[in-house]
C-alpha cells in the first residue's frame, strides 16, 4: 500500500465479538490503524445491523460493546478515523442517489438475498420472498455508499464479502459512465493467512450457531468455555493430529511461529486433551487480561466512547460533506439562480 491508500472497514454492531471476529478482523485492522501510509477509516455499521436487528437495547449494548472492544485492543484514534454510521447522515443520501444508478439484477445476484430466497423455496413457501425484508435486499448498495463517500481504494474483507466489493465497484463505474469521473472504485483486500476460527462445536465460529467464544468473558468463564471444545475419544498418550484439532487452531491464531512448532511436536509425541484445553485457556487470558481489564472500565464510561465517537464523526464528514455535495452538483440537485 502507498501513501495514497484509503483504507475503509465496517464493524457492524450485532452481538457481542468473539475471538473469531478478533483474529479475522478486529486485529489486522487495528494494526493497520498504526500504519502511517495510508489513511484509515473504521465505523459501527448500526445501519446494517438494522437489517437482522430490530430489539433497541440489543442496538445500543452492541454499538457500546462493539466500540469498547475496539478501543481496549489499541485502535489508534489519533491516527485513523472511528465513527459510528448513524452519525454521517451523508452515507443515507448517497445511498439514496446510488439507489437509483443500481440493476435491480444486479441485487437479485447478491448471494444473500439468493440464500434467503433459497431457504424460502426449500421449505416450499408460496412466497419465496417470505420474511425478506428490503434492508437485506438493498444491503450492498448501502455497503457502496460507505465505501464511495470516502474514496476509499482498499477495503479488507472476508472472502463472503468480495461479491459486495464488486457490486460496489459496479455502482461506482456506472454511475461514472452516466455523469463523469466521480467515484473511486474499490479494491477488496483479502488476505489467506487471516484465521478463520472453528467454534465449542467444530463448526465455523458464528454467533448463528451459537459456538463462540465471546472476546471479554471474566477467565473463569473462558476456562468453561475452552473446556468444553469438542474433541475426539483419543487417549492421553496417543499421538494427534494438530491439523485436525480446534484447540490447535486456536491457539495457532494467537501464538507466536516457534510457539506453535512447539506444540505441534507435542501432538505428535502425544498429548493429553485435558491438559491442552488449560495450556490454551492460560495462552489466551493471559493475553486478554489487560485489554479486559481496559474494556470493562470503559463500559463504565460510555461517555469517553461517545466523545471519542463525535470526534470521530466530526473529522468524517470535513470529508463526507463536501464531496456530497461534489456529487449533487453532479447530478443536477443545486441551486437554480
Amino acid at each position: 500500500m502507498t501513501t495514497s491508500d484509503i483504507i475503509l472497514t465496517g464493524i457492524t454492531t450485532t452481538g457481542t465479538p468473539h475471538i473469531g471476529n478478533y483474529v479475522g478482523a478486529i486485529r489486522p485492522a487495528i494494526e493497520a490503524s498504526r500504519q502511517a501510509r495510508a489513511q484509515s477509516f473504521y465505523f459501527l455499521a448500526d445501519y446494517h445491523a438494522l437489517v437482522k436487528c430490530h430489539d433497541p437495547q440489543v442496538l445500543r449494548q452492541s454499538t457500546l460493546e462493539v466500540a469498547a472492544t475496539w478501543l481496549a485492543l489499541g485502535l489508534d484514534t489519533d491516527r485513523s478515523i472511528f465513527y459510528r454510521q448513524t452519525d454521517i447522515p451523508e452515507i443515507l443520501e448517497l445511498t439514496w442517489i446510488l439507489t437509483c444508478m443500481t440493476a435491480k439484477g444486479l441485487m437479485n445476484r447478491a448471494h444473500a438475498y439468493k440464500a434467503a430466497v433459497q431457504e424460502n423455496e426449500s421449505i416450499k413457501a408460496k412466497d419465496p420472498d417470505k420474511g425478506i425484508n428490503m434492508g437485506l435486499f438493498c444491503y450492498p448498495v448501502l455497503m457502496a455508499a460507505d465505501i464511495l463517500l470516502f474514496k476509499a481504494n482498499k477495503v479488507p474483507v472476508g472472502k463472503d464479502q468480495i461479491q459486495h466489493l464488486e457490486m460496489a465497484r459496479d455502482i461506482a463505474l456506472r454511475f461514472n459512465h452516466t455523469y463523469g469521473e466521480t467515484f473511486v472504485p474499490p479494491e477488496a483486500v483479502t488476505s489467506d493467512s487471516t484465521a478463520v476460527l472453528q467454534g465449542l462445536d467444530g463448526r465455523k465460529m458464528s454467533k448463528s450457531y451459537n459456538n463462540t467464544i465471546p472476546l471479554f468473558v471474566p477467565a473463569k468463564r473462558l476456562r468453561k468455555l475452552i473446556m468444553k471444545i469438542k474433541t475426539n475419544s483419543q487417549g492421553p498418550e496417543e499421538p494427534k493430529d494438530p491439523e485436525t484439532c480446534t484447540l490447535f487452531q486456536i491457539y495457532q491464531a494467537f501464538a507466536q511461529p516457534e510457539e506453535v512448532e512447539a506444540l505441534r511436536l507435542r501432538y505428535a509425541q502425544g498429548i493429553a486433551w485435558g491438559e491442552m484445553k488449560q495450556l490454551l485457556f492460560e495462552y489466551i487470558n493471559n493475553l486478554l487480561e489487560a485489554p479486559r481489564a481496559r474494556y470493562e472500565e470503559l463500559l463504565q464510561h460510555p461517555e469517553h466512547i461517545e466523545k471519542i465517537l463525535q470526534e470521530g464523526a466530526h473529522k468524517a464528514r470535513e470529508y463526507s460533506r463536501p464531496f456530497l455535495t461534489s456529487v449533487r452538483k453532479v447530478i443536477g440537485v443545486q441551486a437554480v439562480g
